[in-house]
């Protein structure tokens, strides 16, 4: 646990996955933390000066421990509205996402607007889909100040999600980059002093990947050969999650995208060809 800018910045640790952060800013709480390590967070969590909970979005990495701080903070919960249905879900992810970060029960969450107060400050609750639907970010106009949840996480993306979709990433990330951004306090990298340089960064270089995924796609290249081609070392997680998340998602995502916006174009020429 360490303090930055008035935030303090609650680090965990998981063998597989690395580092994972709950954040406590001016009485609220973003984020929770896995249920797995309750036996650790729940003497912090009993003590600690919060008087709401905003969840980024219903992953049981930052919603694990809800349930436990429903109970026993008694506290109101927060989420996207998208995300109400699976947090009234026991455990609703695959058996290798519950040995990783525990056995998550079900609770009951609030609907966020488009703002939210915590004790003194006004927060713009941005939704950024992409990583999830439910996704959001949290931005204090006067400070600067920016929680991402997981829309940065790294630079350089190698692997993602099943679900997740590279161009909605890239959407949110060109929307956050439209506020003035200053520090940033992601879920997995902590606290980031120049939020808005490394987002951009990270921008940058999806964009890239995607042009390259298009080029060769566009080449008669078939998304597996292209996956082989730009990410040839498979990642530790890929076989132990069953391939929900591998690099494969990345592309199938980027021709998704291209390839509907040129049916969209076609269609479009296509009423016109009658004219």
């Amino acid at each position: 646990m360490y303090e930055r800018e008035g935030v303090t910045c609650v680090e965990m640790r998981n063998s597989l996955v690395g580092k994972v952060y709950a954040f406590i800013i001016d009485g609220m709480l973003v984020d929770t933390g896995p249920s797995n390590l309750e036996e650790d967070l729940a003497p912090f969590y009993e003590n600690a000066s919060f008087d709401r909970v905003v969840l980024t979005h219903h992953h049981e990495d930052h919603t694990g421990m809800a349930p436990w701080i429903m109970e026993n903070r008694r506290v109101p919960i927060y989420i996207h509205p998208l995300g109400i249905g699976r947090c009234s879900q026991d455990s609703p992810y695959p058996a290798y996402r519950k040995k990783t970060w525990g056995l998550r029960n079900a609770f009951s969450a609030l609907p966020l607007n488009e703002t939210i107060r915590s004790k003194t400050k006004q927060w713009e609750v941005i939704h950024t889909p992409g990583h999830a639907d439910d996704h959001i970010a949290l931005f204090d106009s006067e400070t600067g100040t920016l929680f991402s949840g997981d829309l940065f996480v790294s630079r350089r993306t190698k692997v993602i999600i099943t679900s997740e979709s590279v161009p909605q990433i890239m959407t949110s990330i060109r929307n956050i980059l439209t506020y003035d951004v200053g520090s940033m306090f992601c879920c997995h990298a902590g606290y980031v002093s120049d939020g808005k340089a490394k987002l951009t960064q990270k921008l940058e270089y999806l964009e890239d990947l995607f042009a390259e995924v298009e080029k060769l796609y566009r080449r008669g290249m078939s998304p597996n050969e292209i996956d082989q081609k730009l990410f040839p070392k498979e990642y530790p997680i890929s076989p132990i999650s069953e391939g929900e998340w591998d690099s494969i998602h990345i592309v199938t995502s980027i021709v998704k995208e291209f390839k509907v916006e040129s049916e969209h174009h076609s269609l479009h020429s296509s009423k016109w060809d009658k004219y």
